[in-house]
């Protein structure tokens, strides 16, 4: 049934105060022990329980869970990845198979189910780390890994949890690089007609790169309201529903004069699809490979600014909104964002004068002071 004992060097050790620690072998055949029985009667107890445990679970069970140990890290993923009913072919099932195929399988693909333990998902973090990999995708990948490592230990492949007590990496966002509004002119002065358009909705709309890539006259459902309710996908190069939405779910975001006057100006100049989509390419959709092209060549003709990609351009929407005054819940619900928290955390830093501001309003409600 199994053995219990005191690891101590007392003389006496049954009148000694230190635990028993009972071992046994579990229904994987893997000897373990568990500690901590302040008498001979708990640690029995225990034992007797455990033996009870698997004299209920049917021999068939227990062969199959120590069959399930004996599969591979890589073996299990490749069939828990089907079942994840609730991941979409075109969105988080490309980072989720992306997370498993570049960095799981490589580095734990080989090991038994049964071998990985918490210690072993430590080591794995502490190669990402020293592989570069940054600390946002380091977070992806362990939720994928621990998803996976859960989903085995749920049904019996291992006796601990594997991932018990291991931390996320701390992801603190860097600064984002904003440009000014002249830097946002020069760049339309420059760029090509389709890339002309997808920076006014980013820097006018506060769309995504992909949202902007899907802009399509049929969305302009009043004078100033654009409707976001698609992008091209960056993998699929096809529509596909928003970032942190369901299918068939939208957001509602201002429309500038100055953006809807953008948008007639190029469907009078290059017109659309039938279905209203006015940038394209040659497989009917404006493609993320088609805008990396064409940013290269915009860049190469601006002035060089650390850190500034297109996505700059998106940023140049909350700065304007939120210089301007504009309520950081609007910003957030118009940018997207998944909560208000990613965005003050992201922004945070464009609102300095905001207590000052808020004094001075609040001083016009109250007794003079003086």
């Amino acid at each position: 049934m199994g053995s219990f004992f005191k690891d101590c060097s007392c003389a006496r050790p049954t009148r000694c105060p230190h635990p028993y620690t009972i071992r046994f072998r579990n229904g994987l055949g893997k000897q373990v022990e568990e500690g901590g029985f302040d008498t001979q009667d708990d640690a029995i107890e225990r034992l007797t329980q455990i033996y009870a445990e698997k004299k209920r679970t049917a021999p068939s069970v227990a062969e199959a869970r120590r069959e399930l140990g004996q599969k591979t890290v890589a073996e299990y993923a490749k069939q828990w990845l089907p079942r994840q009913r609730r991941m979409t072919a075109y969105s988080t099932g490309e980072h989720v198979s992306s997370s498993i195929n570049v960095h799981i399988v490589p580095r734990l693909g080989s090991r038994k189910l049964i071998s990985v333990t918490p210690i072993v998902v430590e080591r794995f973090l502490d190669e990402l780390e020293a592989d570069g990999v940054g600390r946002g995708n380091q977070v992806n990948i362990l939720r994928t890994l621990k998803a996976i490592l859960r989903d085995a230990y749920d049904k019996g492949a291992m006796v601990d949890d594997p991932v018990k007590g291991v931390q996320e990496p701390e992801y603190v966002r860097e600064r984002v690089v904003i440009p000014d509004l002249a830097y946002v002119k020069q760049a339309l002065a420059v760029a090509a007609d389709d890339l002309t358009l997808e920076i006014v909705m980013m820097a006018g709309c506060g769309l995504r790169n992909g949202e902007a890539r899907a802009v399509n006259i049929n969305n302009l459902v009043a004078e100033d309201v654009y409707r976001v309710h698609e992008q091209i996908h960056s993998n699929t190069h096809r529509p596909a529903k928003l970032k942190h939405r369901k299918v068939g779910e939208f957001r509602e975001v201002p429309l500038p004069r100055s953006v809807r006057e953008a948008i007639e100006r190029y469907e009078e100049k290059h017109g659309t699809t039938k279905e209203g989509y006015l940038l394209r390419g040659p497989s009917g959709y404006y493609t993320e490979p088609m805008e990396r092209r064409r940013v290269r060549t915009l860049f190469e003709k601006l002035p060089v600014v650390d850190g500034m990609g297109m996505y700059g351009f998106r940023h140049y929407f909350a700065s304007n909104a939120l210089g301007s005054g504009i309520p950081i819940t609007d910003v957030a619900e118009w940018m997207g964002h998944k909560s208000i928290e990613e965005t003050y955390r992201t922004y945070r830093h464009l609102m300095p004068g905001s207590i000052t501001k808020a004094a001075r309003i609040l001083d016009a409600g109250l007794w003079n002071a003086a």
